[in-house]
């Protein structure tokens, strides 16, 4: 026959500091799972927070949601850039077939991501300066 025992009793079994331990672990693994995620421009999973500062066009006339992902810059300055962006790849002003080159607008390096990573990521393309990044995404398909 097996003792009863009851929750009191049960919890009484585990020494304090290994209840506590268990506590703060199952506390800290929650916090965790609620925080904000990171984001590499190679393609990794999690995802930055970031400032979403309007819609944009590629030259291909796509709409794309202008992001600043690092940094600080005012949205009114990473949509002129996104813009210029793309005025400079219509003008024939990008290296490269396609626009693939890096294009400088107003001392932002500017280049698009390629076709894979662009499809698995939804990154059109990203301009950099100073350790500031803009991203150009593509709208998440209903």
């Amino acid at each position: 026959m097996h003792p009863r025992w009851s929750p009191s009793e049960v919890s009484l079994r585990l020494p304090v500091p290994l209840r506590l331990a268990v506590l703060v672990t199952a506390i800290g693994l929650a916090a965790a799972a609620c925080g904000p995620g990171h984001k590499t421009a190679s393609g990794g999973t999690s995802k930055p927070t970031a400032v979403l500062c309007g819609t944009a066009r590629t030259p291909a006339n796509v709409p794309v949601k202008v992001e600043i992902t690092k940094g600080k810059v005012a949205c009114s300055a990473a949509m002129t850039v996104e813009h210029q962006y793309r005025d400079a790849i219509l003008d024939g002003k990008a290296p490269g077939a396609g626009g693939g080159g890096p294009v400088n607008v107003s001392g932002w390096q500017c280049r698009p991501y390629p076709t894979p990573v662009s499809l698995k990521t939804g990154y059109a393309s990203r301009c950099t300066k100073s350790g500031a990044e803009i991203l150009a995404v593509l709208p998440n398909p209903t």
